[in-house]
């Protein structure tokens, strides 16, 4: 039954992305349990389209994966940043694009049973060269496709990234296309 309630927290481990905690939880009828619960700052996934209709995709590897993944562009937030600020950041990073057109798209929790990692998908669009320097531990290839080619490797389980697959889906529905 919902209503739980946290009443205390403890660190088990704090890293520079996540943190993992202890949390017990107090249900209604007055229970109490432990949960795991890795705390993350958030972060921002884009889709980068050029006016032709053209995703701008990245490649890279994922350790989680143990191998290379198509996703669209994304990165956590820094301490402090506004998701917005964090997006133009992530795009001019990964690929080398400023977006003078954001547009928000929606939110969603990774997997809200044991992390508060909260995705904002945006489209990014009116896109103009602006470098930033990118995180010296990614390799990131930038790959340009259609986005029913995209669509089409979703379908044929090619692209399996999560922010990916749910940014595709919002994207195709907004264009009126079967996502």
């Amino acid at each position: 039954m919902p209503g739980e309630k946290i009443t205390s927290s403890r660190p088990i481990y704090d890293g520079s992305v996540v943190h993992l905690r202890i949390e017990t939880v107090q249900t209604l009828d007055g229970h109490q349990y432990e949960r795991e619960v890795i705390r993350h700052t958030g972060a921002v996934a884009l889709i980068p389209l050029e006016p032709d209709g053209t995703l701008i995709m990245v490649r890279q590897y994922r350790s989680g994966s143990d191998g290379d993944l198509l996703e669209i562009p994304a990165g956590t937030l820094n301490p402090g940043e506004e998701r917005d600020d964090c997006a133009r950041r992530e795009l001019q990073e990964e690929i080398g694009f400023f977006p003078d057109k954001l547009t928000r798209i929606g939110d969603f929790w990774v997997a809200a049973s044991y992390t508060s990692e909260r995705i904002t998908v945006y489209l990014a669009e009116s896109l103009r060269p602006s470098r930033l320097p990118g995180d010296d531990d990614e390799n990131i290839e930038v790959v340009r496709m259609p986005l029913k080619e995209a669509l089409r490797k979703v379908d044929s389980n090619e692209i399996t990234d999560a922010k990916t697959l749910i940014g595709l889906m919002w994207l195709a529905r907004r264009q009126g296309q079967p996502g």
